[in-house]
């Protein structure tokens, strides 16, 4: 995935189009994920997913369903913004 991309569109589980700003991507142990939250909204909540590659070889962004991945990515994420803070 670019890492200039600003925003991203996907579709919730009623098919419709939902806007989300891209706080970040990180590489964590060759795999690599981005930290969205949905654009326009006031919330403190952001997503996480995984970028794959589908069967053609195209980037697709997937859910992260092994709690011992997702706190990886959530320990990086607190990392890399709780050093910002500090700075």
């Amino acid at each position: 995935m670019d890492n200039n991309i600003d925003s991203i569109t996907l579709y919730d589980e009623e098919n419709n189009e939902v806007e989300f700003d891209v706080i970040t991507k990180m590489d964590i142990e060759d795999k690599e994920y981005v930290i969205l939250v949905p654009k326009d909204e006031d919330t403190d909540e952001a997503v996480a997913l995984r970028i794959d590659k589908d069967a053609e070889g195209n980037e697709v962004l997937v859910t992260i369903d092994d709690d011992d991945e997702f706190a990886v990515v959530t320990e990086a994420y607190e990392t890399l913004f709780s050093s910002d803070e500090l700075n």
